[in-house]
C-alpha cells in the first residue's frame, strides 16, 4: 500500500533517510519512543513496529534502559530495495504483490521503500522519474520496477528511468510488465504471469461453453502484456479444430457505449475476453445499458480476479493471478541478481487459475 496508508512506514523511512543523510551518525542516540509518538502523533505500538523493523535490518540497537541507538556495524546482509510502481495503490494487483514481497521469508532482513500513484497518466510518468532519482539519492541495493502504462510517451519514459538506474548500477528486477513492445524483450529479469497462456486458457473456455463470434477488447497504449494475451487469444482461435473463430481484437474505451454499440451491430459477437476485469467491469455496465442480457446474449471474461469481480452485476468469470506468490519469486530474482550479477536476464512467469463464474455462462465452481 502507498506510504500514507502505514503510518509505521512513514516514521522508519524519515528515521532511515535522517541515518542515511548524517543527521544521526553511528553511536547515535535516536528519540525516545515517547518523542516520536507526540512528533508523528502515532500510537506506541505503531512506533515500535517501526523501531522493530529499523532493529531487524541491523540499522538500530535497542539498549534495556538506555534507548534505541545508530548501529556501529549495520548488518552487511541487509539491503534496501526502492518499489517504482506507478500504479500502487490504485490496483488491488500491486499492493498484493508487494504483500508478497514482505511475507517472503527473506523480506526480515531487508526493507522496501514505497512511492505514492498520481492520479493522471502523465503524472505517473513525472512522478516515477522524480520517485527514480530519489532512489538513486538514497543508493538504494535495487528497484522493483512496474513500467508505466496507457500513456503515449511510456517507452521513452520507462527507457529514461532503467537508464538512470543503469549509470548508478542499481539492480532493476521488471514486475508484471516487460518495457519493450511484445514480443521483445530488454536486458531486465521479469517476474509476472504467463500472459500467452492465461489468454489461451480463458478464450479456449469460451469457445468450450459454445461462443463462435469472441472479441478481445483493450484500452489503447497497454502494457506489452496485453500484446501478449492478444497473441494468445489469437493462438487459440486458430488452434480449434475447422477454426471455429475471427479474430476480432478491438482497441477502445469500454465504457463508450457508442464504441461498444458499432461492435454489436458490425461484428454480432456473442462473447467478449477483455484484457483484464476493469474493462470487463466497465463493458459489463455498457452492455446491460445496451438492453444486452449476460450471459445469454454475450458472454463476458477478464483477467486479473480483483475483489469485486465476483461483486459486479453478473459475477464475473476471469483469471487469479498469484500476486503474492509473484511479490515472493521477485524478491528471490532480485537477491539472486545481486548475488550474481552475470546471470543472464530471466522471464519468471507464473500461472493462473480459471474462476468460473455466471458471466461466461458455464455453471460456477
Amino acid at each position: 500500500m502507498p506510504v500514507q496508508t502505514h503510518k509505521y512506514r512513514v516514521i522508519f523511512e524519515k528515521l532511515q533517510d535522517d541515518i542515511s543523510s548524517g543527521r544521526y551518525k553511528a553511536g547515535n542516540r535516536l528519540p525516545s519512543e515517547t518523542e516520536l509518538v507526540r512528533r508523528f502523533v502515532v500510537s506506541r505500538m505503531t512506533v515500535f513496529r517501526a523501531m522493530r523493523e529499523l532493529q531487524a535490518l541491523g540499522i538500530v540497537t535497542r539498549r534495556v534502559g538506555s534507548g534505541t541507538y545508530v548501529s556501529t556495524s549495520p548488518n552487511p546482509g541487509s539491503y534496501v530495495f526502492g518499489l517504482l510502481i506507478p500504479e500502487l495503490g490504485l490496483t488491488e494487483i500491486f499492493e498484493a504483490i508487494c504483500k508478497g514481497m514482505m511475507e517472503a521469508p527473506q523480506a526480515l532482513h531487508h526493507s522496501l521503500l514505497w512511492g505514492n500513484a498520481p492520479a493522471e497518466d502523465k503524472e505517473k510518468e513525472e512522478a516515477a522519474e522524480q520517485l527514480c532519482r530519489h532512489y538513486i539519492a538514497r543508493k538504494v541495493s535495487g528497484v522493483f520496477f512496474a513500467p508505466v502504462e496507457f500513456s503515449t510517451n511510456r517507452y521513452q519514459a520507462n527507457r529514461r528511468i532503467v537508464a538512470s538506474l543503469d549509470r548508478a548500477r542499481i539492480p532493476i528486477v521488471l514486475l508484471d510488465r516487460c518495457l519493450e513492445p511484445y514480443p521483445n524483450r530488454s536486458k531486465y529479469d521479469l517476474v509476472g504471469i504467463d500472459n500467452r497462456r492465461t489468454a489461451y486458457r480463458a478464450t479456449e473456455h469460451l469457445i468450450m461453453a459454445g461462443a463462435k463470434r469472441i472479441v478481445f477488447l483493450a484500452r489503447p497504449n497497454s502494457a506489452p502484456t496485453v500484446d501478449a494475451r492478444i497473441a494468445g487469444y489469437r493462438e487459440a482461435l486458430i488452434s480449434q479444430p475447422g477454426q471455429r473463430g475471427r479474430d476480432l481484437v478491438k482497441i477502445g474505451d469500454a465504457s463508450d457505449a457508442a464504441f461498444i454499440k458499432s461492435i454489436l451491430k458490425k461484428d454480432r459477437p456473442d462473447a467478449f475476453l477483455c484484457a483484464n476485469d476493469h474493462t470487463a467491469g466497465d463493458l459489463m455496465h455498457t452492455l446491460i445499458s445496451l438492453g444486452q442480457r449476460i450471459p445469454s446474449d454475450i458472454r463476458v471474461v477478464g483477467i486479473d480476479d480483483v475483489k469485486y469481480a465476483r461483486l459486479l452485476p453478473v459475477p464475473l468469470t476471469t483469471q487469479r493471478q498469484p500476486c503474492r506468490d509473484i511479490g515472493k519469486v521477485a524478491l528471490s530474482v532480485m537477491l539472486d541478481r545481486i548475488a550474481n550479477p552475470g546471470l543472464p536476464p530471466r522471464d519468471v512467469l507464473l500461472g493462473c487459475e480459471l474462476i468460473v463464474r455466471k458471466s461466461c455462462g458455464s455453471p460456477s465452481k
